[in-house]
């Protein structure tokens, strides 16, 4: 028997990147697995990489008429779920003077309050003893310039996972998050970067990451696992998954 035959998932934003790593995890292990996104192209390929144990969804996480229609659709292929991981998310990044309107709303509306409705409206999909794990960012502590809308969107995740962790303690529901640093993904986590941005991006991680790279998604999908899955003395924990850039570590001179 495979490690996770019979249990069942839901990742949202799961057809690319550190999610569809989460996901092809798990049906390795034997699991029936939901996950959602919303680019046709992404969700195909998703198609592609999972097979018949996985339902790719088209679903919009910051659009709380979608989320109801995602819970009616887990209810009706998956019954329960085991474990929930809140993945969806994406950033702008922007010195304060120019932060607008409107990419203030689209950060906030996927990252956090998408991410809460979510968690609302799945919760009493999920089961007893089971988990959920939420991907915020090395951003959500510190103060890195450019990035004040997305930290604090990241920084109410924590919250999140803190004051979840408490309330579901009566049902053994564990909530916890990993905080990815710089993570090799198709979009590092900003939709739109050119080939010539991303690599300038990638760069400057390697540069000020003590353990001198970037980290792999299957690295984020191994650390998310294990407080979804191993993790069962763990909730209301910040799982850091960043070379050691948060910790405050220092690459030695040679």
């Amino acid at each position: 028997m495979s490690v996770h035959t019979g249990r069942k998932a839901v990742i949202t934003g799961g057809t690319h990147g550190m999610g569809l790593a989460i996901a092809k995890a798990l049906v390795a292990g034997g699991a029936e697995v939901l996950v959602t996104g919303r680019n046709e192209k992404n969700i195909e390929e998703a198609k592609a990489a999972l097979g018949v144990d996985a339902h790719v969804v088209r679903s919009d996480a910051a659009d709380l008429g979608a989320i109801d229609a995602l819970g009616r659709t887990v209810e009706e292929r998956l019954g329960h779920v085991d474990h929930l991981f809140v993945n969806a998310g994406t950033a702008v990044l922007e010195p304060l003077q120019f932060v607008t309107e409107e990419s203030y709303d689209r950060q906030f509306g996927l990252n956090t309050k998408g991410a809460f409705f979510v968690v609302q409206r799945l919760v009493p999909l999920v089961r007893d003893g089971g988990s959920i794990v939420f991907t915020s960012s090395i951003a959500d502590h510190g103060g890195t310039p450019g990035m004040s809308v997305y930290s604090g969107t990241k920084a109410a995740l924590i919250s999140f996972t803190q004051v979840f962790a408490a309330e579901l303690l009566p049902r053994n529901i564990r909530v916890n998050a990993v905080s990815p640093g710089f993570i090799d993904t198709p979009s590092m986590g900003i939709p739109g970067l050119s080939a010539e941005e991303k690599a300038g991006f990638m760069a400057l991680g390697d540069e000020i990451t003590p353990m001198k790279r970037h980290g792999q998604v299957d690295e984020v999908a191994r650390a998310a696992l294990y407080l979804a899955v191993d993790a069962t003395y763990t909730t209301g924990a910040r799982l850091p998954v960043d070379g050691g850039l948060g910790q405050g570590l220092s690459y030695p001179q040679q």
